[in-house]
């Protein structure tokens, strides 16, 4: 069992946990948790546009550049581990035995929480895909009959990342997220993703937007925290609480 407090970020593809989570990554090391990140492909065919205009471009070179613009944002969020499965993308698929790989991931890592995407996503179906995988795996993580001896999985919160068009994803944030004091490590981890320079700014612009929300929803002008940026999630189960 994991000595510190440990998160599993589970990405779809190579960039998404930088855009969507890169705050939370970097925030929640600094905390002294150990925060692994599990990148189920590296959005080769879908999401790497750019790399795919360069000459001489391949399926294998363009898988490269990913891995090697991943690893390099992770290194700027002092992420704890980044692991790549390479399902593939565009679609996205898994049989039972990656499913197998990804609760081997969970029970190892022990999660206090999890993060994925939103459950819904017509723009894009690897992300929710990606979720509905993750909370299948969750579940087979919990049960006692799989892999008896090993240590079973507890009920660790799934949280939502923020979608891309959050009117369109049924997707509604009930936490917001500080992450000012590491906003540095997330530019700089979103400027190691040199294959969507067009979504540097966009994402920079949500941060902004939800440090706003963070303000409003923290006191707003009765004596809210001045956060200049945030990151939005949705909870997938209930929340235990002591007090409000």
């Amino acid at each position: 069992m994991p000595d510190n407090k440990t998160v599993l970020v589970i990405s779809a593809h190579a960039a998404d946990f930088v855009w969507r989570a890169a705050g939370a990554i970097a925030l929640h090391q600094e905390k002294g948790y150990d925060v692994t990140i599990a990148c189920l492909s590296y959005g080769e065919r879908g999401e790497s546009a750019r790399l795919w205009k360069e000459q001489g471009a391949t399926l294998e070179k363009v898988k490269a550049a990913r891995h090697k613009e991943a690893e390099a944002a992770a290194k700027a969020l002092d992420a704890h581990d980044i692991q790549f499965f390479d399902f593939g993308d565009y679609p996205l698929e898994i049989d039972r035995e990656g499913k197998y790989r990804i609760v081997d991931l969970i029970r190892k890592v022990q999660p206090a929480f999890m993060m994925c995407h939103s459950q819904w996503d017509p723009y894009n179906t690897d992300h929710m895909y990606a979720t509905e995988i993750t909370m299948e795996c969750r579940m087979i993580a919990q049960a006692w009959g799989h892999n008896p001896g090993e240590k079973v999985l507890g009920a660790p919160q799934l949280y939502l990342f923020e979608p891309h068009q959050t009117e369109q994803m049924q997707w509604k944030p009930d936490v917001f997220l500080d992450i000012t004091d590491v906003w540095d490590k997330k530019r700089a981890a979103i400027e190691c993703m040199e294959g969507q320079q067009h979504l540097w700014d966009f994402y920079t612009n949500v941060a902004e937007n939800r440090g706003n929300h963070f303000r409003r929803n923290s006191g707003g002008q009765s004596g809210g925290r001045n956060a200049r940026y945030a990151e939005g999630f949705q909870s997938v189960y209930p929340r235990t609480v002591d007090e409000l």
